[in-house]
Formats: C-alpha cells, sequence, structure tokens
C-alpha cells in the first residue's frame, strides 16, 4: 500500500486553519432551501416564462410524421443452389462492420435516385425548393455568383439534399436489424418512403446476386472447352512415359513400383530386428542391475518361474522364523545361524536363477544382432537397385503432377459452372436480407413532442433561476452564514466543551520516585517531531477526567521523532463500574483533551456497535480507500478520527505490514494518535491487540478490576510481551469507591 505522506501532513493543518481562522466563505446545504424559498418569484416567473413559449413553439410548429420499417440481415440462399460441400458448411456470421457497411448501401445515392422517381418527390414542395420559384435573396446571391441556379441541376440531384435530411438509417443496437426511418410531413407519404426505400435495397441486392451469377456462367462455358482439350493430353503423355521405362505397380501402394515395395518390406524387418535387439538388451542390462542390487527376486521372469515362487515363499517364512527367534536368541545362537545360512541359501538360489535368465536373454540378444547385420546387408542392396530407377519416377511424378493439377482445375471449373447456372435465372438466389416489420401509417407526430418539450423547458429555466438566485446570494454575502446560524453554532460549541463529572483516576504499581520527572517529561520531546509543536496540556480542576497524571507520563515516553502513538484498550469492566452508561469514554475524552493544544487524530479499531456507515480504517489498510478518504474532521473541535471502515476487521491481521505504514504515516503527520479498543471475550480481541500494541508508544488499559484479576494479568501480559513501550492502568474513581479494595495487598502487575 503506497502511502502519500505529504498529503497525509495537508489534512490536520488544513482542519487547524478551518477551525481557526475565520468562518468558511459560501453558502451550506442547509442554508440553500431558505435562499430559494425567499427568492420565490425570481423563480417562478422565468418558468412560467419559459413554459409559455414552450407552449406556443410546439403549437406553431408543423408536425411531421416518421415510417419505419425493419430489415434483418441473414443468410436466405436456397439449399438446392449450393453444392454438397457448402451444405456442410456453416454460414458466415454477420457482424457489427457488416451491418453498418449496409446500413451505408440502403444511403447511397443509386438507390436513392430510384426512390425519388418511385414516390414521386419531384414537384413536392416538401423536398423540392424551386417549386415556389426563387426567392429575392436567392437571386441576388446568384447575381454575385456566391450561389448557382438550382434549376440548372437535374430535377432528381436537387431533391436529393432534402431526401437524405429526412432518411435515417440505423443499426438496432448490436443485432442484424437495420431500421429505416422516413419523415414527412404527410403520414402516408412517410410510411410509403420507408417501405418503399426497403423494396429497393433487397431488390438491388438480388440482382446484384443474378449479375454475379450470369457473369460467372459466361466466363466458364468459354474456358472449360480448352481445359478439357489439355487434360486428355496430359494424362496420355503419363502413361506413355510409364510404358517406355518399364515403371509398371504391383499390387500394395499405389503407383510405386515393385522395388520400392521390396526395401519398404526390408525397411521393416530391419527397423522390427532392431526393436527386438534394443529391448533383449535392454532387459539384460536392468537383470543385471537388479542382481547388483540384491533384487533378484524382483525380476519379472525370475518371479513367474514356479521354482523360485516356491524358494521366495521359503524364504519368507525363514526370515520370519529368524525374526521370531532373534527376540529370544542373540546373534551367536545355532539356532539364529541355521536360520541365517538357510536365508542365505535360498537368496543365492534365487540369484543363480536370475544370472542364467540373464545369460539366456544374452544369447538372444546375439541372435537378434546377427538377424540385424544380414538385414542391413539385404537393404543397402536393394537400396542401390532404387535409386537407379529413381531419374525416371523424378520424371513420371512431374508428368503426373501436371495432369492432377488440370484434372482438378476442370472439375472446380464444372462444379462452378453448374451452379453459376443455377443461380442465373431470375429468384434463383434470393438478397440476405427480408422485412420483418414493415412501416404502417403513423397517427402521432414524432416532431414536436409536446408535453417532453414543455416540461424539458420549464425544467431547464428552473435550473438557470435557482442557480442565478444561489449565485447573487453568493455574490451578494461572500462571508458565511447569518448572525443566526452563527449563533446555533457557538451554542453548540458550548454544549461541546461543557465538562462533565471526573470518573477516572490512575493508579500506579510502581512508586513516584521511580517516574520520570515530570519537568523532563514535559519539557522532553514534543508529541510530535520539531520544536515549534505545541506541548499537550496539563489537566486543569474541573476537568472532566483527572488526565493530568496520564498526559504527563504519556508526554515521556516516545519511541521516535514522530508524534505519540496511544492504544487505549477498554474493558467490559471499565464499563460497569460506574453503575451507568458513561457519555465518553477514556479515549475519547483524552483525545478531546489533547487536541485543545495539538494536532490529534483518534482511530477506532473495532468500530461500533450498529455497523460501519463511512470508509475507515479497514478500508485503507485493504487498500479500497485513501487517507484523504478516511480521515474526517470532527465537527465544533480541532480532532479528526478515522472511524472502522466497511471491510471486516480481519483484514488488519491479514496485512500486517500496511498497518504498520499506515500507523507511520499517521504518527508523521500528528502530534497524538490515539487508537481505541474496545475488549471483548474472545481470541480475536487478543489477536488484534499483541498486533497493535508492538507499535505503541503507550498502552493504557481501562480495568476496575482487581490487581490480582487473571484477565488483567493477561491483558498486561499480552501488551507488554508485544513491545509497548510502556504499559499504563486506568480504574474508575466511583467503582474503586464502591468496591473498597484492600490497599494493604500488594499490586502484581507494573506500570512503569
Amino acid at each position: 500500500m503506497r502511502t502519500d505522506r505529504s498529503t497525509l501532513r495537508a489534512v490536520p493543518e488544513a482542519g487547524r486553519t478551518a477551525q481557526a481562522g475565520p468562518p468558511p466563505e459560501g453558502l451550506a446545504l442547509s442554508q440553500v432551501g431558505g435562499v430559494l424559498r425567499r427568492s420565490w418569484l425570481w423563480i417562478a416567473l422565468p418558468t412560467i416564462a419559459a413554459g409559455a413559449a414552450a407552449v406556443a413553439f410546439v403549437q406553431v410548429v408543423p408536425p411531421r410524421y416518421t415510417g419505419e420499417a425493419k430489415l434483418l440481415l441473414e443468410s436466405r440462399e436456397a439449399g438446392f443452389a449450393r453444392t454438397a460441400q457448402e451444405r456442410t458448411d456453416q454460414p458466415q456470421p454477420i457482424d457489427e462492420q457488416a451491418v453498418a457497411s449496409q446500413a451505408q448501401v440502403v444511403m447511397s445515392r443509386d438507390l436513392a435516385r430510384e426512390a425519388i422517381r418511385r414516390l414521386k418527390l419531384v414537384g413536392n414542395p416538401e423536398f423540392d425548393p424551386s417549386v415556389d420559384g426563387l426567392g429575392p435573396v436567392q437571386r441576388a446571391l446568384m447575381l454575385v455568383g456566391l450561389a448557382q441556379n438550382p434549376l440548372e441541376r437535374p430535377s432528381e440531384d436537387r431533391v436529393l439534399d432534402a431526401y437524405f435530411e429526412r432518411l435515417l438509417v440505423y443499426p438496432a443496437g448490436k443485432s442484424r436489424i437495420l431500421s429505416v426511418e422516413f419523415r414527412s410531413k404527410d403520414p402516408a407519404l412517410a410510411a410509403q418512403g420507408a417501405n418503399t426505400i426497403s423494396e429497393l435495397y433487397i431488390a438491388s441486392l438480388e440482382a446484384a446476386k443474378v449479375d454475379t451469377a450470369r457473369y460467372a456462367s459466361t466466363w466458364l462455358g468459354g474456358n472449360i472447352e480448352t481445359l478439357r482439350s489439355r487434360v486428355a493430353e496430359a494424362e496420355a503423355k503419363v502413361e506413355a512415359f510409364r510404358a517406355k521405362n518399364g515403371l509398371v505397380a504391383a499390387g500394395g501402394i499405389a503407383g510405386q513400383p515393385l522395388s520400392g515395395q521390396q526395401l519398404a518390406e526390408l525397411s521393416s524387418q530391419l527397423s522390427h530386428a532392431r526393436t527386438l535387439k534394443a529391448d533383449l538388451d535392454g532387459r539384460v542390462k536392468l537383470i543385471r542391475e537388479m542382481i547388483k542390487d540384491g533384487r533378484a527376486f524382483e525380476i519379472p521372469d525370475v518371479a513367474n518361474n514356479d521354482l523360485i515362487r516356491r524358494v521366495v515363499e521359503s524364504r519368507i517364512t525363514l526370515r520370519a522364523q529368524l525374526a521370531l527367534e532373534s527376540r529370544t536368541l542373540l546373534p551367536a545362537h545355532p539356532r539364529i545361524k541355521e536360520l541365517t545360512a538357510q536365508v542365505s541359501d535360498l537368496d543365492g538360489q534365487i540369484k543363480s536363477a536370475a544370472e542364467r535368465i540373464g545369460r539366456t536373454l544374452e544369447n538372444d540378444a546375439k541372435i537378434a544382432g546377427a538377424r540385424v547385420e544380414s538385414l542391413q546387408a539385404t537393404v543397402e542392396g536393394q537400396r542401390d537397385v532404387v535409386v537407379k530407377g529413381n531419374s525416371s519416377e523424378v520424371q513420371l511424378r512431374a508428368l503426373e503432377r501436371e495432369a492432377k493439377a488440370q484434372r482438378e482445375q476442370l472439375e472446380s471449373y464444372l462444379s462452378r459452372y453448374r451452379e453459376a447456372a443455377a443461380r442465373d435465372a431470375e429468384s434463383a438466389s434470393p438478397a440476405d436480407v427480408r422485412i420483418v416489420s414493415r412501416a404502417v401509417v403513423p397517427e402521432l407526430p414524432s416532431f414536436p413532442k409536446k408535453l417532453p418539450i414543455v416540461g424539458l423547458a420549464m425544467l431547464f429555466a428552473f435550473l438557470f433561476s435557482a442557480g442565478a438566485v444561489i449565485a447573487r446570494r453568493l455574490l451578494a454575502n461572500p462571508g458565511g452564514a447569518p448572525p443566526a446560524e452563527a449563533g446555533r453554532s457557538e451554542e453548540s460549541e458550548a454544549a461541546a466543551t461543557r465538562p462533565e463529572p471526573a470518573r477516572f483516576s490512575f493508579p500506579e504499581a510502581a512508586p513516584p520516585a521511580s517516574w520520570p520527572p515530570l519537568a523532563q517529561a514535559t519539557a522532553g520531546p514534543a508529541p510530535a517531531s520539531g520544536p515549534d509543536k505545541p506541548t499537550p496540556p496539563r489537566a486543569e480542576a474541573g476537568a472532566p477526567f483527572d488526565l493530568g497524571l496520564l498526559i504527563d507520563r504519556l508526554g515521556a515516553q516516545a519511541r521516535g521523532e514522530g508524534g505519540r502513538t496511544i492504544l487505549v484498550v477498554e474493558t467490559e469492566t471499565a464499563k460497569r463500574g460506574s453503575g451507568r452508561r458513561a457519555p465518553k469514554g477514556l479515549a475519547e475524552t483524552l483525545a478531546d483533551t489533547l487536541a485543545a493544544g495539538a494536532r490529534v487524530l483518534a482511530v477506532d479499531l473495532d468500530g461500533p456497535a450498529s455497523g460501519p456507515d463511512e470508509p475507515g480504517l479497514t478500508d485503507l489498510v485493504a487498500g479500497d480507500a485513501a487517507f484523504l478518504d478516511v480521515i474526517q474532521p470532527v465537527p465544533g473541535s480541532r480532532l479528526h478520527r478515522v472511524a472502522h471502515g466497511f471491510v471486516e476487521g480481519e483484514v488488519l491481521l491479514e496485512e500486517p505490514q500496511a498497518l504498520a505504514i499506515s500507523l507511520d504515516a499517521m504518527a508523521e503527520a500528528y502530534d497524538w494518535v490515539v487508537c481505541s479498543q474496545r475488549f471483548r471475550p474472545g481470541e480475536a480481541s487478543r489477536t488484534l491487540l499483541a498486533e497493535v500494541a508492538g507499535r505503541m508508544d503507550s498502552v493504557v488499559i481501562a480495568s476496575n478490576a482487581s490487581a490480582d484479576d487473571t484477565d488483567l494479568v493477561a491483558l498486561y501480559g499480552i501488551a507488554e510481551d508485544a513491545g509497548a513501550g510502556q504499559v499504563l492502568v486506568a480504574q474508575d474513581k466511583v467503582a474503586t469507591a464502591a468496591e473498597a479494595p484492600d490497599h494493604d495487598m500488594p499490586l502484581r502487575l507494573s506500570a512503569a
């Protein structure tokens, strides 16, 4: 996890400047409604005016209707017009580029001119601007040479611009559907135009297929007769050369002479003999190795021998008796020696049998080697015979290739000629498109849409008017909130700083003489690195808690040059000690007290009982959020806080390195980092305490249990074993007085 520490340092600086300086400029979100209510007239009048103008516009503008036809692109070639091979092939899918290309074909100029003639658009005032004559402005532009006379152009070309303006062809989503839309003031003409354009497009595709088939059949028919004579001549040359050179093929491989067939058979026998010899050599080598390793009884030929099998069984029985007798007799006993000798004799028999089998296989290998040498000599002799006839076979193969190529070309031409002749007739090959939805006469105009236009006009007018009112309010009062808002803010701030009854005291097991001097603690290194950082305030009389001694002890302990890191562990005993639920815990009160004179960041390690409501530490460690997303200022205080987060708390244990980097970065940016953990019985809380305590300067355990309580001793031991700088124990004053502990009982814990 990468940490932008310069950005993290800017967070507390910005929060401190905003809280110590004047009120922020601008409007709060809660003030926007009041500003808009007080200026309702400046918003209502422009909105009503825009609505009236929109109503007038939709009433005056002439309506236009849209006819829509839909075409489906697919392969519609008839099965009888395709060859057997083509019937097994799957048709190529029509991709998005092909659909877009067909949309441009529908909008071609040739198709447009034919549609203009079919729809009789020449002379229609909506499409032909020259019907009403030329206007004075256009005549003046023609006189000065800035415009051309439209009457000089062909009648169909004059209508093309208006035709394309009212035609829209587009693919429907990612499908193979083409939508053809045609707009006109006449609803009947709009529907007729969409249907006519679709029919002309289908007819053009059919005509293109027929023209291609007719051209192919004409060209193929003229070349087939010439190719037939060339094929006959090539085949005659092949047979004449074969008879002249005696290259007659016998039974077996087609076209191969007898010498070649004999060489092939000898090569096959030689390969088989070599394989047999290699197999025997390998078996002999394996048997020797197994005999050498003392595993002769594992050889398959030995193991399958009935005599050896009985010997092996006797050996197993003797070894069992030897093992049984060895339990009571020493190795020098005659019985042990007798059994050992019998086992050795059986091992020798097995080894002898394995050696006999090895010698037998060696003899077979020598026989196979002799056969290999004999076959090798025969193959060499036959190879010389075959080489002598290769020159003639080379010429024969060349003639055969020529004849075969011309024969395949002739067969291909004949097949294509038959296909082209079958598709030459009209309607023999349907177009690869069909109409799936014909256009109907529209009843409602596509433009203008009265209700949407009026509604959008009034909405935009309302938004612009509200924006203008808010901008005017910001320019008129850039200072911030009104006096009433400021008064309420001061009251809430005073209520937040009102002191509460004291609840906690901090007993120490070590004598005060062993504590570091308070002067050294307060005058020593500041909580954050650098001499210019403020020293944390001492607790004063009347403060919510007796925190003066605790702050002195915390300030005296520091590991590095950054800010102090503190972990406050609040147990269930501390919560029940006072007999009532405290409004604030020790960690929150300590953070508020330190924030009065230093930069403090409060980190929640557990999260609220009702579940997380904002990103926090777990999201930061998991890498799902940045520092600026999880660090939030506390209203009415200089304190910054980091919530627990949405991600489960197990990520803090799974990513210890990311947790360490996050805590180090926080310590560098803040004077004090106060982490709080509500300890609950269970292994998860203990593991989290052990993981976090080792990275803390101080660990404060808030517990009302007695000093010899096993749970408190365990918590203290976990924090101390983890490597915390110092471990302190905090107790509730009210709970301590009510329990009246025995002051003579010695404390077992050390808070030094």
